[in-house]
């Protein structure tokens, strides 16, 4: 039997997603991102069950970008159709309630490293190199790069990785502030991320979904209107069993036990 492109599994409140294709490097080609944007609807209505997303791949790369092998054999309208997918299939996933952790394992270039841009925070082994390359083939970012890099680490910075297509290190990344840890291996690296996400889970999930949103939205506008998505925010705690349920268990003494209600 053919085995999925990416896989899907569950494991208490955490869900995993790990792309497949460890002999093309995890390249992103169409059925790849089909999948993967089924995958990112079902996260989204099961958000009251999966409270965090781990992004993971399987073999020596955690994305090396677009699947080039089958760029080379699509028609110009197949190639916009091709980018209209991936640049909606990693809005999806940024726009997920969930908070997402991408666990980079290997390369991550141009699509793999705006797949990992995507996510809410990312951690790397050591030996990992990362880049948006896609200038050096005659293309530029078209999943999300050349506008999420630049909010994160700033326009620069970005015009210099961008226009020059370098491959950097682990260690280069975290000191721009792409990445938030880096592992020394594998074993440390899921350590790291799952450590993460534990941390998560001990909050109540729709507070922590709010504060998200709260964030990313906030984060592209002027100030006062960041305050007032704050409020908005705000506004859908107030009414929750979980927010009641954090002021009792303080007055008990307890820790709150919180059902995402």
């Amino acid at each position: 039997m053919e085995q999925a492109t990416v896989r899907f599994e569950k494991n208490g409140h955490v869900g995993c997603i790990t792309l497949n294709r460890p002999d093309e490097l995890n390249a992103l080609n169409y059925e790849t991102l089909v999948r993967l944007g089924e995958i990112l609807e079902e996260l989204r209505q099961e958000s009251k069950q999966v409270r965090v997303v781990l992004l993971k791949a399987e073999g020596r790369a955690f994305c090396a970008g677009a699947d080039l092998k089958e760029r080379r054999t699509l028609n110009e309208q197949q190639v916009r159709r091709n980018v209209r997918k991936i640049r909606d299939v990693f809005t999806a996933l940024e726009r997920l309630p969930q908070p997402t952790i991408a666990m980079i394992n290997g390369f991550a270039f141009g699509g793999g490293f705006e797949l990992a841009l995507a996510c809410d925070f990312r951690y790397a082994v050591q030996e990992a190199k990362m880049g948006l390359t896609e200038v050096s083939l005659g293309i530029i970012p078209g999943a999300g790069g050349t506008q999420r890099l630049t909010r994160l680490i700033g326009p620069s910075k970005a015009k210099e990785l961008i226009l020059t297509a370098r491959r950097i290190s682990a260690q280069e990344a975290y000191q721009l502030g792409f990445l938030n840890g880096v592992a020394d291996d594998l074993g440390r690296l899921h350590a790291m991320a799952e450590g993460l996400a534990t941390e998560i889970l001990a909050n109540a999930p729709l507070a922590v979904y709010q504060a998200k949103s709260a964030i990313d939205r906030g984060s592209s506008v002027d100030l006062q209107t960041g305050l007032e998505i704050e409020t908005m925010c705000y506004e859908v705690i107030i009414p929750t069993t979980d927010r009641l349920e954090a002021l009792e268990a303080f007055r008990e003494k307890r820790k709150p036990v919180f059902k995402g209600e």
